[in-house]
């Protein structure tokens, strides 16, 4: 937990004398008057004032700019440090300029990963003599990838993914490097391969999402690593999910359990056998999904591990529930779907724009999809994801939300509906893949 914001809760409480529940009711009512659409409620504002949240995202300042007349350090709010390769910039006074410089920000910080690759690329034609540092550099790549779909969705990403990849395939190829050395390569280039598989999968390009995970398990015995190779069935696994073929994503999840099973991570297993629950529920088998969703809460109740890796930090207690109410959805239980996409999009924190906003979305499609639809839930839930736009660039968003509309349609002679579908139309979407 960062610092208290003392000066923020000092402005809420003194200047507008107001609950956070009002504060929050009272910004979302201010945004609508200025054109800046934002889902705020009150444990928002404690997050704000508890330090939990020390930076918030560009809407939220820019709203708080609005309504105030100060900027978001005048609030109390602590910008992140520095970054490599980021000059210091001065925050602008200017609503719309601090967005843009925000993009901008986040432009740089795309280049960061591949300026490291850059700077150690040999010249054509050498066989240079590999080391740590190229290690690292992979391994930064990657984390990179994920940090930025995890903040603002895959969009954009694909480009950035493959020339990692192929940086990554021209060291292996080209390089000098001994017997240890040559393994850690090999795995860094299959973790780099299952990033840019994920990208595609996001972006509903399934057969190269296939080929990379294909790719993945290729470095992953090249490596004699388990635990790349676990996580490469994990994610054609997932794939399945995602392609109509429930009895491979079931299969697919079984050999990850076995090839995971000897490395002392229980996160890492419940995740597969949530994966494995996800098989079973799109087959409307509810038995062994009820059976494989209490072994993931129980590996999951087991705690983390010093075995976990580094990528599982996204497996929280919200993308827990989440994933539960896909199974839910599956099975056709949608009150239960509903119910635990609002438990994830609760807790979630800030730090995880794309998974709120992809749940957020799941509200209103489970709400849409049930028997007898709850429009007006429906259309609040709709409005809440919008909200995540454009600091959310992800297909799988904008294909949620034209999956939202698409709902809607028949019922458009709702009030309540036609206004949503209004908004929905003056986002200007982009076509989703």
């Amino acid at each position: 937990m960062g610092r208290p914001n003392t000066t923020f809760r000092r402005l809420r409480e003194d200047e507008w004398k107001m609950s956070r529940t009002e504060a929050a009711e009272h910004l979302v009512a201010a945004g609508l008057e200025v054109g800046i659409t934002v889902y705020l409620v009150a444990r928002t504002i404690a997050n704000w004032e508890d330090g939990q949240t020390g930076w918030p995202q560009a809407r939220y300042r820019r709203l708080l700019h609005a309504v105030t007349g100060r900027t978001a350090k005048e609030l109390g709010f602590t910008p992140p440090p520095p970054r490599v390769n980021r000059a210091a910039e001065p925050e602008s006074n200017d609503p719309q300029k601090a967005g843009e410089d925000d993009m901008h920000r986040r432009d740089l910080l795309r280049g960061a990963g591949a300026l490291a690759l850059s700077a150690l690329t040999p010249a054509a034609g050498s066989r240079p003599a590999l080391g740590q540092p190229h290690l690292h550099a992979l391994t930064a790549a990657e984390q990179e990838l994920y940090e930025q779909d995890r903040d603002h969705g895959s969009a954009d990403l694909g480009r950035q993914a493959a020339t990692a990849l192929h940086t990554a395939h021209t060291w292996l190829d080209e390089g000098r490097y001994g017997e240890e050395l040559g393994r850690q390569l090999h795995t860094a280039t299959g973790m780099l391969s299952v990033a840019a598989g994920w990208l595609a999968l996001d972006a509903r390009r399934t057969a190269d999402a296939r080929s990379l995970y294909t790719e993945a398990l290729a470095s992953a015995r090249q490596a004699d690593d388990p635990g790349l190779e676990a996580h490469a069935f994990a994610c054609l696994s997932l794939l399945a999910h995602a392609t109509g073929r429930p009895r491979e994503a079931v299969t697919n999840a079984r050999v990850a359990q076995r090839a995971a099973a000897e490395l002392g991570s229980p996160r890492w297993l419940s995740l597969l056998s949530m994966r494995e629950a996800r098989g079973w529920a799109l087959q409307h088998d509810s038995a062994r999904t009820e059976k494989a969703l209490v072994r993931a809460y129980t590996l999951y109740s087991q705690g983390p591990s010093d075995a976990d890796p580094a990528w599982l930090d996204f497996y929280c207690t919200g993308e827990l529930a989440g994933l539960e109410s896909l199974c839910r959805a599956d099975l056709g239980q949608h009150q239960r779907a509903v119910a635990g996409a609002e438990q994830a999009v609760m807790l979630f924190t800030d730090g995880h724009p794309r998974n709120r906003a992809l749940y957020t979305a799941d509200i209103a499609l489970h709400h849409a999809r049930s028997p007898r639809p709850d429009l007006d839930a429906v259309t609040d839930a709709g409005r809440r994801t919008l909200a995540y736009l454009p600091d959310v660039r992800s297909q799988r968003l904008v294909r949620s939300l034209n999956g939202i509309a698409d709902a809607l349609h028949t019922h458009r002679t709702v009030p309540c509906v036609a206004e949503y579908l209004d908004t929905h139309h003056a986002a200007h979407l982009p076509p989703a893949a």
